[in-house]
């Protein structure tokens, strides 16, 4: 017989190798992008992978960290129909790769094939084709190991041979279980199968997946109405935000605001002295993007706010907007990263029908876009000099995506403690984009879900869809620039059911105040959902200490987050059945930590119903009774099997915010119920 003319396997493979990594999960986009985890998870993959007829697979989880070359292996476990699963731990933050790889094992195949034999001549043969492959192990072997295997392939070879050999005997010394494990150390190799992708995988800070976040304005801070806000104001207000149980405080931008164009009180476009315009408008003789608004303070004020913060827990946050003033630096020292129209000016940014004067947006196919890339880069790295780890990314969507892939992903692989918050309202499939390519976290719809269904089937598509591999929600019930429709008129059971639906729906969340919490809700105009007299234009005064104020609703919750691992996991998600579509509940399990919470949607009536709930799910037996402790209110209910009545009046609490106790902790408690 003649080989002349064949060829080699596809793409110039070895034919012999047969066997098949076929997928590996989880994967975005085949590997283009990471996908996501926090230090300390368990990074579970699962494949499928298979070969040709009924010989044996061993199949490998390979993982590495992408800085060193050397991967850990890891056994994968056989979980039928061809699909195999293992597990990491992530101990460290950083960029990682995974990848499967598997071959056939001779040496299993053949075990599997021995057990089955029943014929004392068949198990004869099958002992001496076992003991070659024993002898070709024992060559890959070291030391002891290399003796122990010799000496079991030269018994299993005589034995088979004898006159008398027994076929249970020699079954039995065939398949003997410490030996196996002993070979099993040493497989052949040569012929393994690799998944042709090593997949990306980014570790991050914890704080990436769970934290509370606070927003406000440095510049309405003062303790006194009519004064500019300073950096010192608001590390007098440090306490009252700790109190509040927060853990990012994150500000718009503090840089010099641009005089010319700039906008007046509640967005008119004639501005006069005393107006301070729209931080949002950032640059002026002053400075840029690097420099800090005079009226706030200095650098050094600000590095002391930063380590005053992180005494107290807490992280400062800063908002990085890409656009320029008319009077920025950069508009007369690199016009050629602005677009100029017909009559020479440059364009500024609009979004029909509003339109931006005091902005003028970047234009990212600029001949000199390289310069204006590292510019920008160069505004992290100053403000990551200065303390700050957390950005809140204004408009990312309107900013090129290949400058985010790149500019997100040097600075992590320096920095990888960073975080990118993405607050990009747009499109469902570019706010994807934008999580693959690098950022941390991303604004929701949160703010426009507000029926029963509507929450169900957004947060489902959250908890269990595939984006929730790479796409981390951080989801706020207001904003500067949203005052729902829901908050107009400042009623107070809206303002808690948004609270508790946030901050318990989501690990991320955040309020921008003080106007939450002191229920600040006139809108310019009806139907819109700007502000009345918005901070974003003019300097406001707050009284924290207004009676009414949710502050101390907030510190519970915030208090509630922290001391319940079940509420810092997006993915423990389950919604629970009611029999009334104005009551909304959902359960969250992490371990032994199981909360339960129902929120009434109707903020003008009370609501009853009754709650499904999966004791068995729980952990709880269904004939058991089980305490439910409403962490809200510090009462406690004592429920029994599948089916509880609730009921919320929206003029007391509009809400259960409640923790299952298994074991009713004395007698006490059932005197309780009594």
């Amino acid at each position: 017989m003649t080989t002349r003319g064949l060829e080699p396997g596809p793409g110039g493979a070895d034919g012999r190798v047969r066997a098949i990594v076929d997928a590996v999960r989880p994967a975005v986009d085949g590997g283009r992008f990471a996908i996501k985890r926090v230090v300390g998870d368990e990074m579970e993959v699962e494949a499928d992978c298979f070969t040709d007829g009924h010989d044996v697979l061993r199949v490998m989880l390979r993982w590495r960290a992408e800085d060193n070359p050397t991967f850990t292996e890891v056994e994968m476990v056989a979980l039928g129909n061809d699909v195999w699963h293992a597990a990491f731990n992530l101990p460290s933050i950083g960029r990682y790769l995974y990848t499967v790889v598997a071959w056939v094992d001779h040496f299993a195949s053949w075990r599997h094939e021995l057990a089955r034999r029943i014929e004392v001549d068949d198990i004869r043969i099958a002992s001496q084709v076992g003991a070659m492959l024993i002898d070709e192990t024992a060559q890959r072997a070291v030391a002891a190991d290399r003796r122990a295997l010799t000496s079991w392939a030269v018994k299993l070879r005589r034995t088979a041979e004898g006159a008398k050999a027994d076929a249970e005997a020699l079954k039995a010394l065939a398949l003997d279980e410490t030996l196996a494990a002993l070979a099993a150390r040493y497989p052949d190799r040569n012929r393994e199968a690799t998944y042709p992708v090593e997949l990306p995988l980014v570790v991050d800070v914890h704080r990436a997946r769970a934290g509370s976040w606070y927003e406000m304005f440095p510049r309405s801070a003062a303790a006194e109405p009519g004064r500019h806000g300073t950096f010192a104001d608001v590390e007098a207000r440090l306490p009252y935000v700790a109190e509040l149980g927060f853990d990012v405080l994150y500000f718009p931008p503090i840089h010099p605001i641009g005089r010319v164009k700039r906008k007046g009180k509640n967005n008119t476009l004639e501005a006069d002295a005393t107006d301070v315009g729209s931080p949002w408008a950032i640059g002026s003789a002053e400075g840029g993007h690097t420099s800090i608004l005079p009226e706030l303070g200095t650098a050094a004020d600000f590095r002391r706010l930063v380590a005053k913060a992180s005494d107290l827990g807490m992280d400062v946050a800063l908002d990085i907007a890409f656009q320029c003033a008319p009077d920025h630096p950069w508009v007369k020292a690199h016009p050629g990263w602005f677009q100029t129209r017909p009559d020479g000016s440059v364009q500024y940014a609009e979004n029909p029908p509003k339109k931006y004067q005091d902005i003028y947006p970047f234009n990212f196919e600029s001949d000199d876009w390289l310069g204006l890339w590292r510019a920008l880069k160069g505004v992290f790295e100053h403000w990551i000099g200065e303390g700050v780890m957390i950005f809140r990314i204004d408009n990312p969507h309107t900013k090129s995506f290949a400058f985010w892939e790149w500019v997100i992903g040097e600075l992590k692989r320096e920095y990888p403690k960073l975080i990118f918050l993405a607050e990009a309202f747009t499109r469902p499939k570019v706010m994807h984009r934008l999580a693959k390519l690098g950022f941390t976290q991303s604004y929701t719809y949160f703010t426009w879900r507000n029926t029963k269904r509507e929450l169900v089937e957004y947060f489902t598509e959250l908890s269990k869809g595939p984006g929730r591999e790479y796409f981390r929600p951080n989801v706020w019930p207001n904003t500067p620039d949203i005052l729902h429709e829901q908050l107009h008129g400042g009623r107070r059971p809206v303002y808690v059911s948004r609270l508790v639906l946030a901050a318990t729906l989501a690990s991320s969340y955040g309020i921008y105040g003080p106007v939450y919490e002191l229920l600040e809700g006139i809108p310019r105009e009806a139907a819109s959902e700007e502000y009345r007299d918005s901070e974003k234009y003019q300097l406001r005064h707050w009284d924290l200490d207004t009676a009414g104020s949710l502050r101390g609703l907030v510190s519970r919750i915030n208090r509630i987050r922290r001391e319940n691992p079940a509420l810092q996991d997006d993915w423990n998600l389950t919604f629970c059945g009611v029999d009334n579509d104005q009551l909304i509940a959902y359960a969250r399990q992490t371990g032994d930590n199981v909360m339960v919470i129902v929120v009434n949607l109707d903020p003008d009536h009370a609501q009853s119903g009754w709650v499904d709930l999966d004791p068995h799910a729980l952990g709880v037996d269904e004939a058991a009774q089980y305490q439910m402790h409403d962490l809200l209110t510090d009462e406690r209910f004592l429920w029994q099997g599948r089916h509880n009545f609730v009921r919320l009046d929206p003029a007391r609490v509009p809400a259960h915010v409640m923790r299952l106790r298994r074991h009713l902790r004395s007698e006490r408690d059932f005197d309780y119920f009594l």
